[in-house]
């Protein structure tokens, strides 16, 4: 079913900064009064842009968002900190009020927007299970139902009847995201607690989520800084900036929108001494560059182009088997290649290096590279994280067809297609 589940109109937060209330409290019990009992617009809160809003005392969290969810859609909620990501899902939620706007919802919200939420730390995870799902909706039966298998989805059957206040951080998130995943909500939302997983649980959480969304057709907010986990778990995205809405679409097409205008092409860096280069006591870099083979200077860097990593680095030891690794990561956080260089013997003084990235390789999109200085193939000297960056422009040449290229790399191999000429016969 393609119905609307959730419906946003106008809606805007506004925040008073360094303060709690009004001042007094002739203005709380007015601020209460007509907001709470004769439902009016908050007094103290104007929307009149050229008020005291405009003020350094005032904060505007939201502002003007207006967007639509289907049902069985899987929505991704993106931006940098403070865009009012967090504030979003929390008036979703229905936990804060917004100050202007509307949020419309047809069916049952469970919300996971901080670790732990309802669970007591003196009490067992078994007793913890039966209060938060008691507090997110279920009932004795249901969470009697499925207690087998939450426990199972959480992976700590061992503690299950360990008091809570002995958990880590990751075995509390497994704990709270099991009993969330099994309230069979029409609307989970979720914000940014799955980083405290590790790495195998976050990747057993999306799986849940996208068969909540695609097998079950229920609806999913996801708020996320991992621009790979929303790609794989979302169908359309929301890019919020200080409040505002940027985009709103297909996933891939805002994500590569957000990623192209948070994320600067860096193509070099140079450093004149080795007191003020990057490195340690024994690697300080002299210079790194990225240089586009085009052929005409002002010619677009699309997937079409050869590029060539350049570096150079002080060693300051003699007698070292160096080699290097260059890794090549988009900025979705995938690892695209790790080259390394054959070891060379090198002495004190100036090593330099060079490796060729081949055009019609990559597909389009943002990328950075990192390089790592290593010892003996195996005892990592340096690591300079994130050195390079760079965007690729999409080209298609005489293909007609538009939609979104997949795959990490795109190389030209390749590939013939011919007729055969030999008879047959349809039956």
């Amino acid at each position: 079913m393609a119905d609307t589940i959730i419906t946003v109109e106008e809606l805007s937060k506004l925040y008073k900064l360094g303060t709690i209330g009004t001042g007094s409290l002739r203005q709380d019990i007015q601020r209460w009064w007509n907001s709470s009992v004769l439902k009016k617009q908050d007094p103290f809160f104007s929307l009149d842009g050229n008020d005291k809003t405009e003020s350094s005392q005032y904060l505007w969290a939201l502002r003007d968002v207006n967007f639509e969810v289907k049902r069985g859609e899987a929505l991704g909620i993106i931006g940098s900190n403070g865009s009012g990501k967090s504030t979003l899902l929390k008036i979703i939620s229905r936990i804060v009020r917004p100050t202007h706007g509307t949020v419309r919802g047809n069916g049952k919200v469970s919300s996971l927007l901080e670790v732990g939420t309802g669970f007591h730390q003196e009490l067992t995870g078994r007793e913890n299970i039966f209060i938060s799902g008691y507090i997110l909706g279920m009932t004795r039966q249901e969470i009697r139902s499925k207690f087998d298998e939450i426990v199972a989805f959480s992976g700590i059957e061992q503690f299950i009847d360990t008091p809570v206040k002995r958990y880590s951080s990751g075995m509390y998130v497994r704990l709270a995201f099991a009993v969330a995943a099994h309230l069979e909500p029409d609307i989970l939302i979720v914000d940014e607690v799955l980083a405290v997983g590790d790495a195998d649980f976050q990747k057993k959480c999306l799986g849940k989520m996208r068969e909540v969304s695609q097998s079950e057709g229920r609806t999913v907010l996801f708020v996320s800084h991992s621009m790979q986990a929303v790609n794989n778990l979302c169908d359309t995205a929301l890019w919020l900036n200080k409040g505002r809405m940027q985009a709103i679409g297909p996933v891939h097409n805002v994500v590569n929108k957000y990623i192209t205008q948070v994320q600067q092409n860096k193509l070099k860096q140079e450093w004149e001494s080795p007191q003020t280069a990057p490195g340690n006591d024994i690697i300080r870099f002299k210079k790194l560059e990225l240089v586009p083979q085009l052929e005409f200077p002002n010619a677009p860097l699309d997937i079409r182009v050869p590029m060539k990593v350049k570096f150079q680095f002080w060693n300051m030891q003699d007698d070292l088997s160096i080699s290097a690794n260059i890794l090549l990561f988009s900025y979705g956080g995938d690892c695209i290649f790790d080259v390394p260089s054959p070891a060379v013997l090198c002495q004190k003084g100036l090593v330099e290096g060079e490796c060729e990235i081949p055009g019609n390789f990559l597909n389009d999109g943002a990328y950075y590279i990192s390089l790592y200085v290593v010892k003996d193939t195996t005892t990592e000297l340096y690591a300079f994280e994130e050195c390079l960056s760079f965007e690729l422009e999409d080209f298609r040449g005489d293909i007609k067809w538009y939609g979104k290229w997949w795959g990490a790399v795109r190389p030209k191999l390749p590939f013939a297609l011919k007729q055969n000429e030999s008879a047959f016969v349809l039956t």
